[in-house]
């Protein structure tokens, strides 16, 4: 199957998925962390996607892809601090917080190999 839309891409797919479970599993997070922890990592899992689409758009530009690509993994970085620190604060319990950093973890393997293989990306633009 052709991509025809960063929709398509498996790396897009996972980083919807996760943002969504982010938001879900956040709710059940104390009030008082609405405007602080539940804020932060509910914007940098959004992030993620965002960037991926917004290198998608820039593939004519390989630099520019790659820095969207690049600023998409170091959203993923900051997500994993943040549901760090959510386990620290007992948060969340240890099944869920070691089941989701294994999907961020699948998550940045797969941005990986896009970062080191960007230019196979922007070849058919």
């Amino acid at each position: 199957m052709r991509v025809q839309s960063y929709r398509d891409l498996d790396v897009y797919k996972l980083a919807f998925e996760l943002q969504q479970h982010v938001f879900k599993v956040s709710k059940l997070w104390p009030p008082e962390e609405k405007y602080a922890l539940t804020d932060q990592v509910r914007r940098s899992s959004r992030s993620i996607g965002a960037n991926i689409a917004e290198a998608w758009s820039k593939r004519r530009y390989p630099a520019h892809f790659l820095s969207k690509c690049t600023d998409a993994d170091g959203e993923l970085q900051e997500t994993v601090h943040w549901i760090e620190t959510a386990k620290s604060c007992e948060y969340m319990i240890t099944e869920e917080h070691y089941q989701l950093l294994l999907r961020y973890a699948e998550l940045g393997r797969k941005l990986g190999s896009v970062i080191q293989n960007y230019e196979s990306f922007c070849k058919s633009v």
